[in-house]
């Protein structure tokens, strides 16, 4: 088989590192699946430009990349420091104030405006993604005493963590919501959500896109505790979660976030939304062209505990190695597969409250797929629905998912295994055999004489009516067209 070999996927962060058309090219050859745009940074006009490499280079290696807009959400902040920089020293009091001051040693801004009003004193503040540890001392009115537990330098508009605190506001801000629209006339595929605690975040997002008429899934990041803690509601609202580690780990102990990440990726899988590992994954391959052994157990674990895709972020947006780290990644998890999937691939447990034609189907698709050695299952699909639920079976196969719809073709470049191509919908399910056929015989992804399970739905022009399954012989079809 070609690189859909590999199932899992591959989302890599564009950057400084990758912002030519020679790299974005071999980042794609390399096994980039989704190209990720981190929308904290960058004007619109960039972002469009990267969109812009991504699609022309994925069009001359006829292949389908997905594009995931990740947007910046209510990120707390320090404010701007006098002379670029202070130093905390252990032991010293700070004051954290909701004022617009120039921070020093003793008295720093934040772009947080309600901070007296959800922390307590006791209560820890992080600083720089935990470098720097505060304790509270006494809140006042607009501003809030604490005292200096682990110090040093500090940088202007540095990360504010907030352990614990139900922070107040929403989830979506006024600059997210021109991103939004921004994001819908570049037609990307999926949109990141950042710091969702709670379901009505999603659904405040999911209500800007029914008013702009778009159905682009939404991916909730899961960076606070008070997100897991509301994990189930959450994926019931979202298409899929990202664990984003780096937040998620400066706000719980780091010893519970791979139990965390455990949890997350188990209950994603029975919801059937797409679940996504990030954060420092081959982080040391931003200075080193080669990984720690510690990062290619974390990558290999990712795929054993079931992720639908890595991420990639400094490694690729600005680190040395950015071809190298993604090559690296793709060596990692097939391996991984490789002992995974042996004996005929992985069954996943999914609710079954409600089994579906749909359900059954693609459940029986990936039993008869292992118990006669086929070779690939090609599923035609109107929305991409069919091939997502395909891939949550996790066949020993991979998907080969048709699709007369463009938009859909990039959604799925996201999913477990799917291997996406843009087809006509046909008069009739002979001639949709016929043409799955050759496609898979041009495309090399079969020969005469395999076997293909093959699933769709009847009438073809119908979406949501997945209720065929075919067992087909490679090199029949023309036969029965005569």
């Amino acid at each position: 088989m070609p690189r859909s070999a590999r199932r899992a996927k591959i989302i890599c962060t564009l950057g400084p590192a990758t912002g030519t058309a020679e790299r974005v090219d071999a980042l794609i050859v390399a096994g980039m699946d989704v190209a990720r745009l981190n929308f904290s940074h960058g004007t619109h006009e960039e972002h469009a430009a990267r969109i812009a490499l991504v699609r022309q280079a994925a069009r001359r290696r006829d292949r389908v990349v997905g594009i995931l807009q990740d947007l910046s959400g209510p990120k707390i902040r320090v404010g701007d420091l006098e002379r670029g920089r202070v130093r905390l020293v252990p032991g010293a009091q700070v004051r954290l104030t909701n004022q617009e001051v120039l921070g020093t040693a003793e008295r720093i801004g934040t772009t947080y405006p309600d901070l007296p009003r959800v922390v307590a004193r006791g209560d820890e503040i992080l600083l720089d993604d935990g470098l720097l540890k505060l304790a509270v001392e006494e809140v006042e009115d607009d501003e809030v005493v604490c005292r200096v537990v682990e110090g040093g330098l500090l940088k202007p508009h540095k990360g504010m963590n907030l352990p614990g605190a139900e922070v107040s506001g929403p989830s979506l801000t006024p600059k997210d919501e021109d991103d939004v629209r921004f994001g819908l006339t570049q037609a990307v595929d999926y949109i990141a959500m950042s710091f969702v605690r709670r379901p009505a975040d999603v659904e405040g997002l999911r209500a800007v896109l029914d008013a702009a008429g778009s159905r682009v899934p939404i991916i909730a990041k899961l960076e606070t505790p008070q997100a897991i803690s509301r994990l189930d509601a959450i994926l019931a609202v979202s298409d899929g979660v990202m664990i984003a580690r780096g937040d998620l780990g400066v706000e719980v102990p780091p010893e519970r976030v791979p139990i965390i990440q455990k949890q997350v990726l188990a209950r994603a899988v029975e919801s059937r939304g797409v679940a996504i590992v990030a954060t420092q994954m081959l982080n040391s391959m931003t200075e080193n062209p080669r990984p720690t052994r510690a990062e290619t157990s974390d990558v290999s674990n990712a795929v054993f505990d079931g992720a639908d895709a890595m991420m990639l972020a400094s490694e690729t947006a600005s680190g040395k190695h950015p071809i190298e780290a993604v090559r690296m990644m793709d060596r990692i998890i097939r391996a991984a597969e490789e002992h995974h999937l042996q004996g005929g691939g992985v069954r996943q447990r999914l609710q079954r409250t409600d089994l579906t034609f749909p359900d059954a189907i693609c459940d029986a698709a990936r039993h008869v797929a292992r118990e006669t050695n086929a070779r690939l299952i090609a599923c035609f699909t109107q929305t991409g629905e069919t091939a997502s639920l395909l891939s949550k079976y996790r066949p020993g196969v991979p998907i080969v998912a048709f699709t007369p719809l463009p938009d859909a073709c990039g959604r799925m470049a996201i999913l477990w295994g799917v291997e996406p191509r843009v087809m006509k919908i046909p008069d009739n399910i002979d001639r949709l055999i016929a043409r799955l056929e050759r496609r898979l015989l041009a495309d090399g992804l079969a020969v005469s004489g395999d076997t293909v399970v093959v699933v769709c739905g009847a009438p073809l022009y119908l979406a949501g009516r997945t209720n065929l399954l075919k067992l087909h012989t490679m090199g029949d079809a023309e036969a029965h067209l005569t």
